[in-house]
């Protein structure tokens, strides 16, 4: 008998037929000898129709009031799945994040977990009960409400699976699995077996939309291991586990893209120690996330400083920009939302070269310019134009014999 916790988006619980089918799955593990815990996400979209709400009734939303709001979503769900659950004959109790002990920082709308006292979770599981949690949301140390940002219920599903000390946690989406690219951009795309950490968190970072980054880290760390699996087909989907050094890994295992980034630049920046500290220092400061980031050999006493940054903050990074040039006698800033990023993720680059001589000739042989780059050992990003995104990843998938046969 295995603990497992199951985590169901918001297309997986979108509506009264999708609950019951969530319901059956969740009682046949059950019935299977398991010990289940589910963690759920709002109903379809029911968290943009909350935040719909917000925009007509002020244009002020502070993030304490917002977090109040947006946690209704999956207090609903929560309700719902438990009761079809109970549906089933399987007994079933929902529970809150705070409910299920989950503590966060005080950073409301994108708030951290600190710690989880998962006893009522424990207790409700020793009485044969099936626990709803309600995904994306926690209590902070002054007790109030807080959410754990974009992707937050899959956060609460991994977290409550380590605290838990869970078998396995299966993340149950409208997909089959991690795929080597974006079906929507490539149709040849392949459902990938098994993806290592390492990859799993570099797609995520770089425009792969099955999984939270934070998730995955935070699997990684605590060594719970991950199956992405799809609540319509029910298919057995991907596994993300430690990497085998026991097996050779693929050069190229999948290839991601991101048009959610925008560029910036400062020209004519002084080439002197302490420059670029001056201009990253006030971008943490305003929780500004940098991405990728070029300097240029300076000449003539003058550099050039491009960064990326999401583009829902770029106005908040061009504020601290227009500053901090004033600041240190940088001559201009420009901001740049026409670009996109395409990566390729594979643990078998570090030990095969080519790969980057490879990526750069197929992206020159269909006219794309590359704009940046950026590296780490099982990975190589380009900023593209945006519009170049999909022939990229497309051309890029076929050139490194990812089209499925």
């Amino acid at each position: 008998m295995a603990l497992i916790v199951q985590k169901f988006g918001g297309t997986s619980v979108g509506d009264h037929e999708r609950i019951q089918a969530v319901a059956e799955h969740v009682a046949r593990t059950c019935r299977d000898g398991h010990d289940v815990v589910v963690v759920v996400s709002a109903m379809g979209k029911s968290t943009d129709d909350l935040l719909a709400l917000a925009d007509k009734v002020s244009t002020e939303h502070p993030a304490r009031e917002m977090d109040m709001l947006l946690t209704a979503g999956e207090r609903i769900s929560m309700a719902l799945v438990a009761m079809a659950i109970s549906g089933q004959g399987v007994e079933a109790a929902s529970f809150t994040g705070s409910q299920a002990g989950i503590i966060t920082d005080t950073d409301h709308t994108r708030a951290k977990i600190l710690e989880i006292h998962p006893g009522r979770l424990r207790a409700a599981l020793d009485e044969g009960k099936v626990p709803v949690v309600a995904g994306f949301q926690g209590m902070s140390t002054e007790k109030d409400v807080t959410t754990l940002g974009r992707g937050g219920s899959d956060v609460t599903a991994v977290a409550l699976a380590a605290a838990l000390g869970a078998d396995v946690c299966e993340i149950y989406t409208d997909v089959t699995g991690v795929f080597s690219a974006d079906p929507r951009v490539v149709p040849k795309a392949r459902r990938l077996n098994r993806v290592s950490f390492d990859e799993m968190m570099e797609m995520a970072a770089t425009g792969g939309r099955v999984l939270m980054l934070r998730s995955v880290e935070f699997a990684r760390r605590h060594g719970v291991p991950l199956q992405v699996r799809s609540s319509f087909t029910w298919e057995p989907g991907t596994w993300i586990v430690e990497e085998d050094p026991t097996m050779e890994e693929a050069v190229v295992s999948a290839i991601t893209d991101d048009i959610s980034e925008a560029k910036l630049t400062l020209d004519g920046v002084p080439d002197r120690p302490g420059v670029a500290a001056t201009l990253f220092r006030q971008l943490a400061v305003r929780g500004v996330n940098v991405d990728m980031i070029v300097q240029n050999t300076g000449t003539n006493g003058l550099t050039a400083i491009s960064f990326t940054v999401p583009k829902t903050d770029v106005d908040a990074a061009r504020e601290i920009c227009d500053a901090v040039a004033v600041e240190i006698g940088a001559t201009n800033v420009t901001t740049d939302t026409g670009v996109g990023r395409v990566s390729l993720v594979g643990a078998g680059m570090k030990s095969s070269p080519g790969v980057t001589a490879l990526m750069f000739e197929t992206l020159y042989e269909h006219g794309i310019n590359i704009e940046m780059i950026s590296t780490s050992s099982i990975r190589i990003s380009c900023v593209v134009r945006a519009e170049k995104v999909g022939e990229a990843v497309r051309a890029l998938h076929t050139a490194f014999g990812l089209d499925a046969a």
